[in-house]
C-alpha cells in the first residue's frame, strides 16, 4: 500500500512539471520562468531547493550523532548563504538582467574568467547533485525491502527527476517546488509530533539532547584544530553556496527587484526554522529506540542516514508512512531538478555557447536538454561510487566555489580597483592552493579549504594592485548594470579599471 501512494506522488509530480512545460516557449522561459515569479512561487523555490535530502536525512542524523558541533555549515551557514545573497547580490543581479551568473563573470571580467569560474561552478554541482540521487536510491531501496538494491534505486530516482526537468525547466521546477513546499512542511510537522509523542514528548527529547551536550555548540573543551574545522565547514556553506547558478536563478525568476531580496530572504529564515523539524525527528527516533545507535559504528558512513526511514516504517501507522516519505520524496525531487538544471545552464550558456556564438535560440534550448541529460549521466556516476554522506558530499561541492568564485564575485560586484588579471590570480590561486593542500596537509590545523580561500584573497589583491600584465576584458559594475536595463546600449570595454 505504502509503495502505492510513493508511485502515485511520484506520477504526480510528473504531471505538474510536464503541464507547467506548456509554458516555456524559449531559452528564458526554460532557464528564469521568463522573470515573472510572484513572492510566494519565489519563497517556495528557494526553501524547496535549499531543503533536501542532506537536511533530512544527513543533517538530522549528523546532529544525532554529533549535536550541534557537528552541523555548523548546514543549517546555519547555508542560511546565512541566502541572507548573504539577498541583501548584497538579488537586487545587482536582477538589475543585470543576466541569464546565468557566468553572465557575471563575463561582463566583469571577460570571456577567460566567464569559462574558468562556470567550469568550477559546474563541477561542484556533481556532490550536490549525487546527494540528491543517492537519497532517492536509499528510498526506493528502503521501501523496496531489499528487492531494489541502493544503486538500482540511484538510478531509477534520476530518471524521475530528468522526465519532468527536461521539458518544463525553471518552469516545472517553479510549480513542482510550490506543491512539493506544501507536502513538506504538513508531512514532516505531522511526523514529528508522532515520533514526539513516542519519545514521550518534546520536553524530554530537548531534555535528553542537553543532558547528553547535543545542544552545545561550542564545547568547552574544543581545542584550536576543533574550531578551525568548524569555521572551514561553515564558511563552505555559508561563502561556498552563494556564487551558485541555483541561487542566482531563483533570485533573477522574480517577477521584480523587491520581490527577487525579498523571497530570497523568506526562504532563507523559513529553512533556517524548519530545517530543526527533521532534526528534532532524528533524535527522537534514537530517544524512542536507542539499539539504532549502532548505525554509527558502520564502516559506510551513508548507513546512519537510515534512522528516520527505519524508525518510521519500523514504528509508524501507515498515515504516517506516507506523510514522511511524501515529504522526503518532495525533498529530494524539488532539490534534485534545482542541482540538475543550475549547472546545465551554466556550462552551456558560458562554456559551450562562447564557442558556438551563433547558435539559435531554439538550437540552444535543444543544447540545454542535451546537456542537461549529460550532466545527470556524469552525477550518477559519481553517486554510484561514492560512499560519503550526503552531508560530506555537499559540503566538499561548495569547497570548490569557496576556493575559486567566491572572491572574484564579491571583488567583482564590491570593488572599482578588481582587474581581469585580480580574478584570474584568485581562481588559479584558489583552486590549486585547496588542492595542494589536500594532498600534502589535508589533517593540518587549518582546513585546506579555508587555505584556499586566504589565497583566492591574495590572488584578487596581489593580481588587481600589481602592474596589469594581462589586459583588463571587463567593465564595471556601473556599465553592466546600465547595459542590463539598456541591453540595446553594450558598454565597451575599458582598459584600465574603474
Amino acid at each position: 500500500m505504502l509503495i502505492a501512494f510513493v508511485i502515485a506522488y511520484l506520477l504526480v509530480t510528473i504531471a505538474i512539471g510536464l503541464v507547467a512545460a506548456r509554458r516555456v516557449h524559449g531559452s528564458k522561459d526554460f532557464l528564469v520562468a521568463g522573470r515573472s515569479l510572484p513572492l510566494y512561487m519565489n519563497v517556495a523555490t528557494v526553501f524547496a531547493t535549499w531543503f533536501g535530502a542532506e537536511t533530512v536525512l544527513s543533517v538530522s542524523s549528523t546532529f544525532a550523532k554529533d549535536g550541534l558541533n557537528g552541523i555548523p555549515g548546514d543549517p546555519f551557514g547555508a542560511s546565512l548563504c541566502l541572507v548573504i545573497a539577498a541583501l548584497l547580490f538579488a537586487k545587482l543581479f536582477y538589475r543585470m538582467n543576466l541569464l546565468t551568473i557566468g553572465d557575471f563573470y563575463k561582463q566583469r571580467y571577460g570571456k577567460g574568467v566567464e569559462v574558468l569560474t562556470s567550469v568550477a561552478i559546474v563541477l561542484s554541482y556533481l556532490g550536490w547533485t549525487s546527494a540528491q540521487m543517492t537519497a532517492l536510491g536509499l528510498v526506493i531501496a528502503t521501501l523496496s525491502g531489499g528487492a531494489v538494491d541502493l544503486s538500482t534505486g540511484i538510478m531509477l530516482g534520476a530518471a524521475v527527476v530528468v522526465v519532468y526537468t527536461i521539458f518544463g525547466g525553471m518552469w516545472s521546477v517553479a510549480f513542482t517546488d510550490l506543491f512539493q513546499t506544501i507536502v513538506i512542511l504538513v508531512g514532516l510537522t505531522l511526523v514529528a509530533f508522532l515520533v514526539g509523542d513516542l519519545a514521550g514528548g518534546a520536553g524530554n527529547v530537548i531534555a535528553q539532547a542537553a543532558a547528553e551536550g547535543k545542544l552545545t555548540m561550542f564545547p568547552a573543551d574544543m581545542d584550536a584544530a576543533a574550531w578551525w574545522a568548524m569555521a572551514g565547514a561553515f564558511f563552505a556553506f555559508a561563502f561556498g553556496s552563494v556564487p551558485q547558478q541555483d541561487v542566482f536563478q531563483r533570485m533573477t525568476s522574480a517577477k521584480d527587484e523587491k520581490t527577487a531580496v525579498r523571497g530570497t530572504l523568506i526562504g532563507g529564515l523559513v529553512y533556517f526554522c524548519f530545517a530543526f523539524v527533521p532534526i528534532f525527528i532524528a533524535y527522537a527516533a534514537l530517544v524512542t529506540d536507542p539499539a539504532m545507535k549502532a548505525l554509527f559504528e558502520s564502516d559506510d558512513a551513508r548507513e546512519v542516514q537510515r534512522i528516520l526511514p527505519e524508525l518510521v516504517l519500523g514504528k509508524m501507522p501507515l498515515w504516517a508512512q506516507i506523510m514522511f516519505f511524501g515529504a522526503l520524496l518532495s525533498a529530494i525531487l524539488s532539490t534534485a531538478s534545482g542541482a540538475l538544471l543550475a549547472p546545465t545552464a551554466l556550462f552551456t550558456e558560458n562554456v559551450l555557447r562562447p564557442f558556438v556564438p551563433r547558435m539559435s535560440d531554439r538550437q540552444f534550448l535543444l543544447t540545454l536538454r542535451i546537456i542537461l541529460v549529460t550532466f545527470t549521466a556524469g552525477a550518477l556516476l559519481f553517486a554510484l561510487n561514492s560512499r560519503s554522506t550526503m552531508y560530506e558530499m555537499v559540503q566538499n561541492a561548495y569547497n570548490v566555489t569557496l576556493a575559486g568564485a567566491f572572491v572574484p564575485l564579491v571583488a567583482g560586484a564590491y570593488w572599482k580597483r578588481a582587474t581581469t588579471q585580480g580574478a584570474l590570480f584568485s581562481i588559479v590561486l584558489g583552486i590549486g592552493t585547496w588542492l595542494a593542500a589536500n594532498q600534502v596537509a589535508a589533517e593540518a590545523l587549518v582546513p585546506p579549504n579555508l587555505v584556499g580561500f586566504f589565497a583566492s584573497v591574495a590572488g584578487m589583491l596581489l593580481g588587481s594592485l600589481v602592474p596589469q600584465v594581462i589586459a583588463n576584458r571587463g567593465h564595471s559594475i556601473e556599465a553592466a548594470i546600465r547595459a542590463g536595463q539598456h541591453p540595446q546600449h553594450h558598454p565597451r570595454p575599458h582598459a584600465k579599471p574603474h
